[in-house]
């Protein structure tokens, strides 16, 4: 076992030994001891250890801990807002027992804002949801407070992240896997965070962040309806990273045909239909994990006769999950204001999937979408701003997108 699997090992243990025993027991002494010795151990090879838990995954750095595959502190550390650990040389064991004690109280009592000042003074240790570059660190209680209060969650957090993923796949060419992850998460956690299930989608304010508001709500309505359907967590999750990934592939589109104000001539359509293409090869070379969402991004514009694009050599049916993600792609684009035109009230555009189940669309799909979009019509929350509280006024229809006739 590697010094990082030792320590966080002993970093479980002693957070067992927290909530079992009082304090000043000798258990508790001898554990963190165990912790501090194996941390110091750990910080001889790295100086500055990252561990990240994501999706089940500890992740070292940027290596998957295999060996600790069926370790579940890691989930349990996410759940209470800590999906990102730091160390480094500077910490202390007082670092390590304060931050240790804040984690007790997260794991046993909830997000409460009992350890500000703990934090205000720690230096070698930092936690917290992952964080996107360039951000400034925000102390883990208040970061916490923000994300799980029901009235109090908003959008700018994951409208950041996936600006900033998509400008690292501009920059580098790798997508960073683990945001996208986190911000599927951290949706989930705003669809649920009240006693019933909110759908929150944003509204478009600028025609340049299109492809940002876009993805979200795409993300958020294929994790609806896949619930709706009936299927499994994971399998939600999944579909959600698909939907949130569906247009990455846009990022590799000139600028001047992506936010072009008024409709695309043919030329410039003949580019905007490479991103499907685009986006699946950026998602399988970055993470082969990733199958799915690059199937999804291949064939999210492909009709159920066969239509669309771009074409299969050899035609066959497209995943579950591209048509999940074609039905909520069409339905946001046409809910959008357009520079040429209005956005469609949410009944007509219903009746515009309606009337296309068979040729375009999956029947079955369509009418789960239909039935889950009427029967759940006042859980949809739009906000019109990434920064508008949720509850803060009840459901209306979002804007939209491009006509389904070329929902680029």
């Amino acid at each position: 076992m590697t010094d990082a699997a030792h320590f966080l090992t002993s970093l479980a243990q002693v957070l067992s030994t927290l909530v079992l025993y009082a304090e000043g027991h000798p258990a508790r002494e001898r554990s963190l001891d165990r912790a501090w010795e194996r941390l110091q151990r750990l910080l001889e090879t790295d100086p500055a250890p990252r561990f990240t838990f994501v999706g089940g995954d500890v992740i070292h750095g940027a290596r998957a801990m295999r060996e600790l595959a069926e370790w579940d502190w890691g989930t349990r550390l996410a759940g209470a807002g800590m999906q990102r650990i730091e160390f480094d040389k500077a910490n202390t064991r007082d670092d390590l027992e304060d931050f240790l004690h804040d984690a007790c109280t997260r794991l046993t009592m909830g997000h409460l804002d009992t350890t500000t000042a703990r934090q205000e003074r720690r230096t070698g240790i930092r936690y917290g949801p992952i964080r996107v570059e360039g951000q400034e660190d925000v102390p883990a209680p208040v970061q916490a407070s923000i994300r799980v209060a029901p009235t109090g969650f908003n959008l700018s957090d994951e409208s950041d992240a996936i600006r900033w993923m998509h400008e690292e796949v501009e920059r580098r060419g790798e997508l960073p896997l683990m945001e996208a992850e986190t911000v599927v998460r951290s949706l989930s956690l705003a669809m649920h965070s009240d006693q019933e299930m909110l759908i929150p989608l944003l509204q478009l304010k600028e025609y340049d962040q299109y492809t940002t508001t876009h993805s979200l709500n795409v993300s958020v309505l294929s994790m609806a309806l896949a619930e709706f359907m009936g299927l499994a967590a994971a399998d939600v999750r999944a579909f959600g990273v698909a939907g949130l990934l569906h247009d990455i592939g846009k990022v590799r589109i000139p600028r001047e045909i992506l936010n072009k104000p008024g409709k695309l001539e043919e030329r410039e359509m003949q580019v905007m239909r490479r991103h499907p293409v685009e986006g699946a090869r950026i998602i399988i070379e970055s993470d082969r994990r990733l199958d799915l969402a690059s199937v999804v991004a291949y064939e999210h514009h492909i009709m159920l006769n066969g239509g669309g694009y771009p074409g299969f050599k050899f035609r066959r049916p497209t995943h579950q999950a591209s048509k999940l993600v074609h039905v909520c792609d069409v339905y946001d684009a046409l809910r959008t204001n357009r520079p040429y035109r209005e956005a469609w009230e949410s009944e007509r555009v219903l009746a515009h999937i309606e009337k296309g189940a068979g040729p375009d669309f999956d029947p079955d799909v369509v009418r789960a979408f239909t039935t889950m979009i009427r029967q759940w019509e006042k859980r949809v929350t739009v906000l019109e701003s990434e920064t508008q509280i949720f509850g803060s006024r009840p459901a209306a229809p979002p804007p939209a997108a491009d006509p389904v006739v070329a929902p680029a």
